[in-house]
């Protein structure tokens, strides 16, 4: 096939590496093998009784079965007013809210309303996957600022004034963190945001795993500390983590009014409207108590504390604690270039695919999150297969 029969823009987006190693892992179980997934970023919990109760009524109601604005329903804004200033201490205005397909389309559709060819997004790593492919699809640059496991995953205000360039346009800003599980102190929010303010620098602030934060950590909104980043800040969410909502497929951007107003006019060419029984689904989560999801966060934190007691028991392995989200994010750099039963590994990809065909257990490499050396393991699945799957690569590991 001649590569110019396809979009060079999208041919170079690589397939989420995430979703590869959970695709793989569910395939490989559903021909019959005893595989363990530490890959999934999803909840293992049901969605709320609930809030299926509301889908189905949505479901039978003929208003459902219709199109409707294709920036969401009125009264899941109106709800997600008032959820925003309940969780993240400031109020938008229903005008400054757009709901969109899940968080990842939130994440697109703020860097197509943004960028320009040719500006560049400071991307602190670790990152998600998804966000360089998004930056690059509308035509921006990332520029990764690297952290690691001496500074708990976070970025300093010097790093960032290091990398900034005259064609900085905006800051990917994400706490709690996917794939570190760090989350950042008001403190250095605050300097970040002033920073960003001083530099008139955007921020793309990822909030979707703003109820899972452990050990006293606590999670802030960088719009709620720093109020005055109102004309240049995109906040991202959805209901996926929190609610175990994942295949819902409901996300939102809360930002200035142009910035929606545009975004809005993107989507309405894109997709329109997000499925009406998946909105009215939403709508009775971010509506209702967080009982639910108080009960979801005391499972992963129990799972947390496990998952990191067996990998620091493993000789070889650097792990911190995570302080929010559902990943631990060991360092793996000691079993590279060492004899692991007959294979020897020169990359933590590598080193994966050997402990998944030795050991059975699927993680996530580093190189996913452009910081090699690094795997992601969720603890977002059931505490015996957790212990399980642990067990299982550290008598490998330690052979």
């Amino acid at each position: 096939m001649s590569a110019s029969r396809l979009s060079q823009r999208v041919g170079a987006i690589a397939e989420s590496a995430t979703m590869a190693v959970d695709k793989k892992a569910k395939s490989l179980k559903a021909a019959g093998e005893p595989v363990i997934g530490f890959g999934a970023g999803e909840p293992d919990f049901p969605t709320p009784e609930h809030i299926v109760k509301a889908a189905v009524e949505a479901c039978e109601n003929p208003a459902s079965h219709k199109y409707t604005p294709a920036g969401g329903l009125p009264d899941l804004k109106e709800a997600l007013v008032a959820k925003t200033e309940r969780d993240s201490k400031w109020r938008p205005d229903p005008s400054q809210i757009l709901i969109t397909n899940g968080g990842k389309h939130a994440v697109y559709n703020s860097c197509a309303v943004l960028l320009n060819p040719g500006d560049e997004v400071i991307l602190p790593a670790p990152y998600w996957t998804t966000y360089p492919e998004s930056i690059a699809l509308a035509g921006g640059k990332t520029v990764p600022v690297m952290t690691d496991i001496s500074n708990e995953f976070r970025v300093t205000v010097e790093q960032l004034e290091a990398a900034k360039t005259n064609r900085t346009k905006a800051l990917m800003f994400v706490s709690p963190s996917n794939p570190t599980g760090a989350v950042y102190p008001k403190e250095e929010m605050e300097a970040i945001g002033q920073w960003c303010l001083e530099n008139n620098v955007w921020v793309i602030a990822d909030e979707i795993y703003e109820h899972l934060t452990y050990d006293g950590h606590e999670h802030h909104s960088i719009r709620s500390l720093v109020p005055e980043l109102a004309d240049t800040c995109l906040i991202v969410n959805g209901v996926a983590k929190t609610y175990a909502m994942t295949g819902w497929r409901v996300g939102w951007m809360l930002g200035p009014e142009d910035a929606i107003k545009a975004a809005t006019n993107l989507q309405s060419h894109a997709t329109s409207n997000v499925a009406n029984v998946s909105q009215q689904a939403a709508l009775a989560a971010v509506a209702g108590d967080l009982s639910a999801v108080q009960e979801m966060r005391s499972a992963f934190d129990r799972r947390r504390q496990t998952m990191t007691e067996m990998l620091q028991q493993i000789e070889g392995i650097k792990v911190i604690p995570p302080q929010g989200a559902f990943y631990a994010y060991p360092d793996l750099t000691a079993f590279l270039g060492k004899d692991i039963k007959g294979e020897v590994a020169q990359t933590t990809s590598e080193l994966a695919g050997i402990i998944l065909d030795q050991a059975q257990v699927a993680i996530v490499p580093g190189e996913a999150f452009g910081t090699p050396g690094y795997a992601r393991l969720s603890f977002a699945l059931g505490d015996e297969d957790l212990k399980e799957g642990i067990e299982r690569i550290s008598n490998l590991l330690s052979s």
